[in-house]
Formats: C-alpha cells, structure tokens, sequence
C-alpha cells in the first residue's frame, strides 16, 4: 500500500542508478491512478527542469525523470510530514506547505528538487515540483531501528488501552480488516528490492489498517470525553511509528537499488 511517494522514490531511485527500466518504473505509478501529469511549482523551477510551470499544459512522468536525470539526482528520501511534525523539510514555504497538505513528499537532497502528488480528480494524479535547499533530507532511521519502534508501539498502545479499560471486542473485525487490505493500492516494486523492506513495509500497512478500523470505531468503549481523549492519546504512537516504518523502509531499499551496478535502459 504505503503511497505514491513511496513509489516514486524508490522506482526513481532504482531508474536512475540503473537498477530498474524507465518502462517499470512509469508503470508502477499506474498503481495511484490511470493518467499522470507534472507540473513545477513556480516559473524559476519550469526553467531550471524544462518543465511547465503551473497551469500550463502539464507534462508527463516520464519527462520528470528525464529532467531528474539531468539535474544529477541520485537517489531520493520519502517524506510524510504531519502538523506538528515538518522535520526534514527546509523550513516554511510553499514546499513544506504543500508536503503538509499532501502528507507525502518524495525529496533528491543530492539535486535540491521534492516532488509532492496531488490527487486532482478520480484517476488522475499531479506532481508538482519544488526546489528546496540543497542537502533538506528528513531525520535519518535506520530499518532496524524503525522495526523496533513499530513492535514496541504496538505493544504499548495496547497495553494503555487495556488499562484504560477502552478497548473492547469488534466482532467481524478480522474480516473488516482483511477486505480494508485487499482493497488498498498494490504497487509492484522493483526486482532487487530488499525483502526485508517489503516485510516492514507490510507491516505498517497492517497496523495502518487497524489504526483506521480504530478510528471509525470512536469511541471504542470508552464511557467519557476523557476517556475517549486517552484512547486517541494511546493510538498516537502508533501512527507515528507506521510514518517511521515507512520512510526507513524506502530509504533501506533506496540504498541497496542505488549500489546496484546493473545497468538498464
């Protein structure tokens, strides 16, 4: 599932070290929508990439990976900013505006250039892109670290419902939760892609899945405002660390794909 940054940025990052074929990798976006456009931001960016600027007849992705190549990118960073959390994003402005409307962003510190998709209508996806300082990259997690933060959140999270005494029993959830996973995007990723990346990637999208049937099941046994404000406090974490799970997991398979001498057209 995780996004269509997450897709973008390790298939970019596979084409451009040569570890993936530009076909692959323009396909594999067909998971996040039949028709993709890109635009860049502003008209300083339209001309350093060759790109159009905003409103302009939009280009197509593969004409972002031509530009991506061009400007020396060479591996890229996924990023999924929330209030209260732009860490990794170069400061204000419109850049770190639209990651924060968006929740994703995928960025090429090494080129000073983040892409962020906007979904314009059903089966279309915009990507606008940004400069940014060169070197604006989020915090660095590795995926052992991140694996670690995902199974102790977990086991925290549940074990502050169970003293709140706010969790109780969904009956059917089993099955709501299989048929909320099977109906989410399956993007493919490249061949060499670390299986370890894959098995962390999974499981964020499970507890992304849980954390979701959570949220409609408001407020989950919970007899008070107070109550209710808890359980939400408790699932937080859990959010957190599927964010964090997420981007060590990409940026783990970005690094192996980038070391890949293999050379594709």
């Amino acid at each position: 599932m995780c996004c269509p940054s997450a897709t973008l940025s390790v298939w970019s990052s596979a084409w451009l070290n040569g570890a993936a074929a530009s076909d692959n990798a323009l396909d594999a976006l067909g998971a996040w929508g039949t028709a993709h456009e890109v635009v860049a931001a502003d008209a300083e960016t339209a001309e350093w990439l060759d790109l159009p600027v905003s409103g302009a007849v939009p280009a197509q992705p593969a004409q972002l990976l031509g530009a991506l190549r061009r400007i020396g990118a060479a591996d890229a960073r996924l990023t999924l900013p929330v209030p209260g959390d732009v860490r990794g994003l170069g400061g204000g402005g419109p850049f770190t505006e639209a990651a924060l409307r968006s929740g994703e962003a995928a960025l090429f510190p090494s080129a000073g250039c983040a892409v962020v998709p906007e979904p314009i209508a059903e089966g279309l996806l915009r990507w606008i892109v940004h400069q940014i300082p060169v070197g604006t990259e989020p915090e660095f997690v590795g995926i052992g670290e991140a694996e670690h933060l995902l199974t102790d959140a977990v086991r925290v999270s549940a074990g502050t419902l169970q003293q709140l005494d706010v969790a109780r029993d969904r009956p059917g959830v089993r099955g709501e939760l299989k048929a909320r996973l099977r109906s989410a995007p399956r993007p493919g990723w490249p061949a060499p892609m670390p299986g370890r990346c894959l098995l962390v990637l999974q499981r964020a999208d499970e507890v992304e899945a849980i954390l979701a049937l959570a949220m409609t099941d408001e407020p989950g046994g919970a007899l008070s405002a107070s109550a209710a404000a808890q359980r939400s406090e408790a699932l937080r974490p859990l959010s957190d660390a599927v964010r964090t799970a997420r981007c060590a997991a990409v940026t783990e398979a970005v690094r192996v794909l980038s070391g890949d001498a293999d050379r594709q057209t």
